[in-house]
């Protein structure tokens, strides 16, 4: 029997403090954030204890339990960082629960496979996130998958590709049941392609069907609430465009249309041209297509007669002086337009000699942008005898135009003297002078 004396007892712990015993609230606080998803009671919370539970949730929480419960903004900025490396509130109205609802639909969009992806996946999402989406931003739509029947289609012959058969095979995701479903939708901004395909690069993945074309400009007359519509580098013909313009005549409330990077010549501009009188239209984007004389010259005539456009944009196009001389005919006429672009398209001593009596009597003209155009000497020198007859000007992009460094030099300084005069410097008060 071992010597008591000897046996070396523990009666109590000296690292025990009466300090680490949380209290019963902070108790009853853990099992709140523990048992929120069954038992979301957040409001039913003092103030200050909504604080601290709002701070210990996790960003993982079923959004059929926080999207319209919880408004505190602290914690959806915290769901946006733990999700993205960038984030920038300021191109969602100032909102991270906005850009996380809008950013959150803007990626099931983008990886959204037809035929396979449960399409329960954006429909259950819509009741979720429909009171704050304002704007979308998608520049990727998938295609489907092809089956295994399909692809030994492929490697046996193009024909069928070349021939058109297989586009009933790559439609996209139908907007048609999301867009009208977001009422306040004011932005959307659309590219159909697919972006880092490597070496599975197919013609076919950056194709824009009709049938697609039709879904889009249904959605599109739907959406009441649309401000601004950009769809860009997909391959939109005349056809198409046409489609579209017929579905946005008389919108009552698009402003701005942005449809460069595409195919679109002079039969589609011709279609657009009708937009700028039939809405309420200030900004129009249509730079790098393929518009000639005939589709400038039909925007001209749009503008010539009453409209609201404030910006037109045709750089990199064929207008050449033909288009450019209708431009410069309308321009004496319209009161509205503030900033034109027609660099790269091919404009020379003709346009600018137009233009010379467009710089004497507009005086809404702001900004042109003819870069890129073998305008000349001759040319600079008409264009310089109408600048100084104008005070309004403030901006003219005369650079890879060879007008000649003295007559470019001139210009800058009559540009200076119009900034001066549009945007006066605040003039210092000077410090009075000691008795």
């Amino acid at each position: 029997m071992a010597d008591s004396h000897s046996v070396h007892r523990i009666i109590e712990d000296p690292e025990w403090c009466l300090i680490t015993v949380p209290p019963l609230s902070e108790l009853c606080l853990q099992h709140i954030v523990q048992n929120f998803t069954n038992n979301p009671i957040l409001y039913l919370l003092p103030p200050e204890d909504q604080k601290k539970v709002l701070a210990r949730l996790p960003t993982g929480l079923p959004l059929t339990v926080t999207a319209n419960l919880i408004r505190d903004e602290d914690y959806w900025k915290r769901c946006c960082t733990e999700r993205w490396q960038v984030c920038d509130i300021s191109s969602h109205g100032g909102s991270w629960k906005r850009m996380f609802f809008e950013c959150h639909l803007e990626n099931i969009l983008k990886c959204f496979v037809p035929n396979t992806t449960d399409p329960k996946q954006v429909l259950e999402l819509i009741p979720l996130c429909k009171d704050y989406v304002r704007k979308l931003v998608v520049d990727q739509f998938l295609p489907p998958v092809k089956t295994d029947e399909e692809e030994e289609m492929d490697d046996i012959s193009d024909s069928e590709s070349d021939l058109g058969f297989d586009e009933v095979c790559i439609h996209h995701y139908d907007l048609g049941r999301l867009v009208p479903a977001l009422p306040l939708l004011e932005e959307l901004h659309l590219t159909y392609g697919v972006k880092d395909c490597g070496m599975n690069f197919e013609w076919n993945l950056f194709k824009f069907t009709y049938q697609d074309c039709c879904n889009l400009a249904a959605a599109v007359k739907i959406c009441k609430n649309l401000k601004v519509f950009k769809l860009t580098r997909s391959n939109v013909d005349d056809d198409k465009t046409k489609l579209l313009v017929r579905n946005l005549l008389d919108h009552p409330s698009l402003l701005e249309l942005d449809l460069s990077h595409n195919l679109i010549g002079d039969k589609g501009a011709q279609a657009v041209s009708k937009l700028i009188n039939r809405t309420k239209l200030e900004v129009l984007n249509l730079w790098n297509n393929q518009i000639c004389d005939e589709g400038a010259q039909a925007l001209a005539e749009a503008l010539a007669m009453s409209c609201t456009l404030t910006s037109l944009n045709l750089r990199l196009n064929h207008v050449e002086d033909k288009g450019g001389e209708a431009m410069g005919r309308a321009l004496l006429t319209n009161s509205s337009l503030k900033s034109l672009h027609m660099g790269g398209n091919k404009i020379s001593k003709q346009t600018a000699v137009l233009f010379c009596q467009v710089l004497t009597q507009n005086s809404t003209l702001t900004c042109i942008n003819f870069s890129c155009n073998p305008i000349g000497t001759d040319g600079g020198k008409k264009l310089l005898e109408g600048l100084g007859h104008n005070q309004t000007m403030t901006e003219f992009d005369l650079r890879l135009t060879e007008v000649g460094e003295e007559c470019e030099y001139l210009i800058n300084q009559i540009l200076w003297s119009n900034r001066d005069a549009a945007f006066p410097r605040p003039v210092l008060e000077q410090p009075a002078e000691p008795l």
